[in-house]
This record gives C-alpha cells, structure tokens and sequence, in this order.
C-alpha cells in the first residue's frame, strides 16, 4: 500500500474515536467491542494484514524522526486492568528501532517522587528530540486512582490549604496547560485509554487464574479494583473532558479485541507522524564537498 493511501487509510480507521473536544464526550458512545467494518470473523486477518503494513510505515516515519531531530513524540497509555496496554505498545512498536524509542512504565510513586509536585517524575522522562517515548500510565494516574482512592491523594504532603474540592480541576488545568506548554516546544502528544469492558476484563482475569502461564500476570488487587469500576469510568469520562484539545487529542480505543485495538493504535501514531511532514535532512553545498573529498580518499586506498 502506498503511503498516502495508507495514510488516508490510517486517518479513517482512527479518527472516529478521536476526541479533541472533550465538552460533549460521554464514555457511553464508544462501544469498547466495536470493530468498525471489520467483521470479527471474516476481516480479523485483513486486520493483521492492515496492523502488518502500518509497522513497516510506522518504522519508516520513526527513522525519519530520528534523522531529522526536531520533533520529539510522547505517547500516553492509560487504561483499567488487563485492557491490553502492555500488547498494544509491543505489537505496535514492534519494528521501531530501540535506539530511537523510550518506553516508561509508571508504577506507584517512591518516597522520592512524593516529595516532588505531581508532575516531576514524567517530566524527567520525557522523550528528546527525535525519539518516541512511550508512557504506559501517566501523570494521568493522578486524576484516576488517586482520585478514586482518597488515601493516596492524603500520602502526597500538600499543604492543608490546597487539598480543598476544586482540586481536580486544578490538575486537570495544570495538565492542559502542560500539554500545551509541549506542544510549544515540539513534542507532540497522544493519549490514547484503552475501553474494555468489565465483561471482558472479567473473562481475561479469569484466563489469567486458569492458565498457569499467566498466572503472574494476575494480583488478588486487580478483582478488588473491580469494586470501584463505576467510580474510575467516572473518572476517566471526566479526565477526557477536561484534557481532550486539538493538539493532545485522546483516542478512545475499543478494547475488546485486542487486535482491532492495536490497528487502531497503529493507525492513530501513523496519522500523528505523518502530519509533521518528516524528511531526511539534506545536506548543504559544503556538506556535499565532504563527501566528494571523502569519496576520493576512499576510492585510492
């Protein structure tokens, strides 16, 4: 496939679960088993075939990228248990070369990190120019966990003062803001929550317990999560209203199927990569007399 069909292609797959007014988003209108035309059945191994095509071209952007060292690429994944962030990075990324990529995996905060605002531990990881970093969890965490879990919120050491009610929509402003403030500076962000449904989290928990291979993926945890599902899609619904703009865009991705959601994924990094027009750099008439004089030098030994 050619890149501008595939980029178009990449375009339609993608943007009708792009959010970038987040005002009139309501979770409930995105179905996490939807598949768009492709039938479960009879278009799963077009799908693969389509995943295939958009890792090659997705390496080929990234090598761009890399040589061009202007842009810089932040990828956010966020989403509940089992949905299938660990396999999206790893199907989709799969022919990125290492070297031009950087991968975080952002777990509960250390002693460290609770002496520091809530944005310090991501922002000492982002990407430089010319890589992707890839956040698996975010500094999104703190407007969904420690929001469900108020314990959390009380762990951080701000002053009495400043945890008062409006303090979520404090961080959802310092997090636009944030975004913004990358933007600037050429680092283009995508968020992207992987939508599965507690029905199917339930059956992946399940497999986890039943298949000894999986079984250390599975934390007793994980079930007792389950207990606040409505609380967190609450959370979630409200975290895409207040931070969805035109230039950190959310990608709600059904989740239900894992492999329409890595297609998804895939088509929405193409999408982004493509619209910052990358090129090899080329190199000026003194550049060019280098490499003339190197060429000689080369050929007479």
């Amino acid at each position: 496939m050619k890149t501008k069909k595939l980029i178009k292609r990449a375009r339609q797959v993608s943007h009708p679960f792009r959010i970038t007014k987040g005002k009139d988003f309501r979770l409930k209108d995105i179905d996490p088993d939807d598949t768009l035309e492709f039938n479960k059945d009879e278009h799963k191994p077009r799908a693969e075939e389509a995943l295939a095509m958009g890792v090659a071209a997705l390496a080929e952007f990234q090598d761009k990228l890399y040589a061009q060292d202007k842009w810089a690429v932040l990828l956010i994944f966020q989403a509940m248990d089992a949905a299938g962030k660990d396999g999206a990075i790893k199907h989709v990324m799969s022919g990125v070369n290492p070297q031009g990529c950087q991968v975080y995996s952002f777990k509960s905060p250390s002693s460290e990190d609770l002496d520091h605002d809530f944005l310090w531990r991501c922002m000492k990881c982002l990407p430089n120019r010319g890589q992707i970093g890839i956040f698996n969890r975010s500094y999104y965490e703190e407007v969904l966990v420690v929001r469900v879990h108020r314990a959390f919120l009380e762990k951080q050491k701000l002053p009495p003062k400043l945890m008062r009610k409006n303090i979520w929509k404090d961080r959802f402003e310092d997090i636009r803001n944030f975004e913004q403030y990358l933007t600037r500076n050429g680092v283009i962000v995508r968020k992207f929550f992987l939508h599965v449904s507690k029905k199917e989290q339930k059956r992946r928990f399940l497999e986890r317990i039943d298949n000894p291979v999986k079984n250390w993926k599975f934390s007793s945890n994980d079930a007792a999560e389950r207990d606040y599902w409505d609380d967190y899609m609450k959370a979630y619904e409200e975290m895409i209203q207040e931070t969805a703009t035109k230039d950190s865009p959310w990608y709600v991705v059904p989740a239900d199927n894992k492999w329409f959601t890595r297609v998804v994924v895939g088509a929405a990094i193409i999408d982004a990569l493509a619209e910052l027009k990358l090129a090899y750099p080329k190199v000026d008439d003194r550049k060019l007399k280098e490499l003339a004089a190197a060429r000689q030098k080369l050929e007479k030994k």
